[in-house]
């Protein structure tokens, strides 16, 4: 059976931290390919998206377009509303009937699981990728192994671990950056750069 990752988010924007989680949990959890999906809005998030869908879909489409596993899907984006990753996962299922699907996320999402919705159902249906990123202070109590023992057995036992490489960049500190004016090239793969700068996106952001 087929291996797929699901990589979803904001995007806001999309930058060399996503491209480099999905690569390391393809490696570690020898994925076939990985789906890169921007939601239309985030259940858990208090902040509306700063760049428009469109301008975010568009991102997406141009960063993963020149890999040969990575694919960007705009199925959430054309559902509206807020985005549930149980709704993402059954359409997958549908579409893909011969597809594993693995969720990759943060070590700062995993304590969050137990709150999604319809979880327990989730949990069944496909497997958990927690991407471990260092704390900035070492702290091991903010890993992701830390994270995965706290959480429920049901839930920890359907959480694989892929190991990140340390990187102080966030799509929040991008969009600062941009408002003020200052260089963000290699944080934000170029083809999605070229876009923002075009279309002068988080100019006045922050």
């Amino acid at each position: 059976m087929r291996k797929a990752g699901i990589m979803g988010g904001t995007f806001d924007p999309i930058h060399i931290g996503h491209m480099i989680a999905a690569e390391r949990a393809m490696e570690a959890c020898g994925l076939d390919e990985m789906l890169f999906i921007p939601n239309a809005g985030p259940p858990l998030k208090d902040r509306a998206p700063g760049a428009s869908p469109e301008d975010r879909w568009s991102m997406v489409r141009l960063a993963v377009q020149a890999h040969p596993r990575f694919r960007a899907l705009d199925i959430e984006l054309k559902r509206g509303g807020v985005s549930y990753t149980f709704d993402t996962v059954l359409q997958l299922q549908e579409e893909m009937p011969e597809t594993e699907f693995h969720l990759i996320i943060g070590t700062d999402r995993i304590g969050d699981l137990p709150k999604w919705h319809r979880i327990g159902e989730l949990a069944e249906r496909i497997r958990f990728i927690g991407v471990d990123r260092p704390s900035d202070d070492g702290d091991p109590a903010a890993s992701a192994t830390a994270a995965a023992g706290r959480l429920p057995d049901k839930l920890g036992e359907r959480l694989l671990l892929a190991s990140m490489p340390r990187l102080a960049i966030s799509s929040t500190a991008i969009r600062a950056r941009l408002g003020a004016g200052l260089s963000v090239r290699y944080l934000v793969p170029e083809p999605a750069l070229d876009y923002l700068l075009e279309k002068g996106l988080y100019r006045h952001d922050g």
